[in-house]
């Protein structure tokens, strides 16, 4: 047998020889007893930079009447939590949540943080309310603030508003 001749045949007899040789069997698994109860999943961290609260549920609507115009903001079939409105006649930017106590509001935008006097209106649902005049720039740093603005107020739930296009149109209706 030639050099050439004797590779394949040796190639041929190593895959008999091969095929041969008994497998392993594969390992037994082992199972793993099952823990008594479930371990609790962590605790939410607090998120401390009011820029990384998740916004209130809800949108804002753009609505006109008589008296001038307002964007509310609520999740769908919920009572409204936010209203902006504009008074054509008295020339006032009107921000309004629901409430019982006329404690300061605490507005946050990227730009500015400033505290602002409230009124309690009574009625079916009482309301808390902070008047501007149209030209305050808080109004401004409301509308162009980056991702969300904060509505705070003492013993409530803060509100975290999107700076969508509703509230810009309010403001500027009634600059004229």
């Amino acid at each position: 047998m030639t050099r050439s001749s004797f590779l394949p045949f040796a190639a041929v007899l190593a895959l008999v020889v091969g095929a041969c040789v008994p497998r392993a069997a594969p390992p037994v698994p082992v199972a793993l007893p099952a823990p008594a109860v479930a371990p609790p999943p962590p605790a939410p961290r607090p998120v401390a930079d009011w820029q990384d609260w998740p916004w209130t549920p809800g949108a804002w609507r753009y609505l006109g009447d008589a008296g001038g115009t307002r964007a509310v903001y609520a999740a769908p079939g919920q009572p409204v939590v936010a209203e902006l409105r504009c008074d054509r006649a008295a020339r006032v930017v009107t921000l309004s949540r629901p409430g019982a106590g006329a404690t300061p509001f605490t507005i946050r935008t990227s730009a500015t943080t400033r505290a602002i006097a409230t009124a309690l209106v009574p009625g079916a649902v009482p309301q808390v309310t902070a008047q501007f005049a149209p030209d305050d720039r808080l109004l401004d740093a409301m509308a162009f603030t980056r991702g969300r603005f904060t509505v705070e107020q003492s013993g409530t739930t803060p509100l975290v508003l999107p700076p969508w296009a509703e509230v810009g149109r309010v403001i500027q209706d009634c600059r004229g």
